[in-house]
């Protein structure tokens, strides 16, 4: 007899599509229209001025043209690459670069107020349907909300794979979801490993220690206390969902109060929906809880104190004011602030092929070279309003490149068929998303910072990602990787729609 469980076949995922847009010489929309216009000028300069300011002409689109066409191996062309030193250097002579808080800072209002981009948020507190508290995250600049559950993921260790191929079904099922939700904007998973200080370990010992145990068990148990935080980790998920304030585009945006009282009947619906996808026990934050998270993030010092505190029964008074660090430095690669060191990796190419779904496992896990790292996956649903139009884009732009082309090349092949497959789905009911990964790893110590890159690095290849680092804007991919919701595409100069045409 052969065991059927031997000869299963094993679950695999792929067909991930980066947009693009259908253009000449592997140029974008734009770079065609650059060209166009290009040789349009080239005519007239030599009617007008002959072919001496023709050549200037045409020396000057041609540039502009390689500045487009060259590509790194991340996709970045050369024209964002001289875009992204020119504003570094740009923020760096305006003193950007540095921040400085608090009572001695340079902000007038003498609290620790975050930086960047995350420096106008707001915090409140508010109450769902189930009577549970939640914080809601309000962003002005872009007048969006933020909700947080926390999450207490099972783990794959000791789970049958037709569990585990069923959790993935329903995580897929939820995001395709999300596309269905009103308002909804952005979504985002962080999962953040860090080494644990023993302190609710200690709790739950001294908790259920009974005191007529043998000295023998007494002992077991106080050296278990004593050794077992030494080298061990915490494993925290987090799930965040961002909502739009304004019910319609140019629409009034809604106050933080009425933008609770529509959530408060949403939240148990959204967290029920969580359980099924292997997360867990599914609970909305409190504003006391998101304060720590974020405190910690900046300033891992106090994690100890922070957990020490909640072991007395106490809780450390907190305000959103308050969790920014006394002092930052966002360098070209890296960012100091208070006690440690941040570097932030952003995924730039999606794993190729077919992957299982244990694909992102070591990434996700602890490091012994990295004291906290924190991996988040942005995600941003697409209505089926918009869906269709999208696939089918992508599809003609696909089709554009393979027949532009006497002897299409195998690449242009393939994006056929994928972007077929693609609209087949989506024409079955798929729901359709765009989604990307940060990937910050923290070290306590400046020397560390080298093993901690390299680490990165090597985790990247076992998840079959291409990772880069956030050049120039480490201090706002340090926020972004938070679960603060923040939609970073809404806070670009150059909107996202036309980065995507170059």
């Amino acid at each position: 007899m052969v065991d059927s469980a031997t000869t299963r076949q094993v679950r695999t995922y792929g067909n991930w599509r980066r947009p693009t847009s259908a253009g000449l010489l592997g140029l974008g929309s734009v770079g065609t229209a650059l060209l166009l216009v290009g040789l349009v000028l080239v005519v007239v300069a030599v009617m007008i001025s002959g072919i001496v300011s023709a050549l200037v002409v045409a020396t000057v689109i041609g540039i502009a043209l390689l500045l487009l066409v060259v590509r790194d191996a991340h996709g970045k062309n050369a024209l964002a690459r001289i875009a992204a030193r020119s504003g570094w250097a740009l923020a760096r002579a305006r003193g950007q670069a540095s921040y400085r808080s608090g009572p001695i800072g340079r902000v007038p209002w003498a609290t620790f107020q975050l930086p960047g981009i995350a420096a106008p948020t707001r915090l409140s507190e508010h109450s769902d349907s189930h009577g549970r508290p939640f914080a809601l995250l309000l962003t002005p600049a872009v007048g969006s909300y933020t909700v947080v559950f926390g999450t207490e993921p099972d783990g794959a260790a000791l789970v049958d794979q037709e569990q585990i191929d069923s959790w993935v079904a329903e995580w897929g099922h939820w995001l395709s979801s999300l596309g269905d939700e009103q308002g909804i904007e952005a979504a985002s998973v962080t999962i953040e490993t860090a080494p644990d200080s023993g302190t609710r370990l200690r709790r739950e010992v001294a908790m259920n220690l009974d005191p007529n145990a043998p000295a023998f068990a007494r002992a077991v148990l106080d050296e278990t206390v004593a050794d077992y935080p030494e080298g061990s980790s915490t494993v925290k998920a987090f799930v965040a969902l961002t909502f739009q304030g304004a019910l319609r585009a140019g629409g009034r945006r809604r106050a933080p109060d009425e933008m609770a009282r529509e959530l408060a009947a949403r939240l148990p619906g959204l967290t029920a929906g969580l359980q099924a996808t292997g997360a867990g026990a599914a609970q909305p934050l409190t504003a006391q809880e998101v304060c720590e998270i974020v405190r910690v993030a900046y300033d891992p010092a106090v994690a100890a104190l922070i957990d020490e505190a909640h072991a007395a029964g106490e809780t450390p008074e907190l305000s959103w004011s308050d969790v920014g660090p006394a002092a930052a430095r966002a360098s070209w690669d890296g960012y100091r602030h208070d006690s440690a060191y941040s570097t932030t990796w952003a995924m730039t190419v999606a794993p190729r092929g077919s992957v299982q779904s244990s694909v992102l496992a070591r990434l996700l896990a602890p490091h012994r070279d990295i004291a906290r790292k924190r991996v988040t996956l942005l995600y941003r649903p697409i209505d089926a309003a918009r869906a269709a139009a999208l696939v089918e884009a992508d599809l003609s732009a696909a089709q554009f490149r393979q027949t532009s082309s006497s002897k299409p090349a195998a690449r242009d092949t393939l994006a056929v068929r994928a972007a077929a497959a693609t609209a087949s789905e989506e024409a079955s009911g798929a729901g359709l998303i765009n989604f990307g990964a940060l990937v910050t790893a923290t070290v306590l110590h400046a020397e560390h910072e080298l093993d901690a890159r390299a680490a990165v690095d090597n985790l990247a290849a076992t998840a079959r990602l291409r990772l880069r680092p956030v050049y120039g804007s480490q201090d706002s991919a340090f926020a972004a990787a938070l679960p603060l919701g923040l939609v970073l595409s809404k806070h670009l100069r150059v909107p996202s729609e036309l980065r995507e045409k170059l």
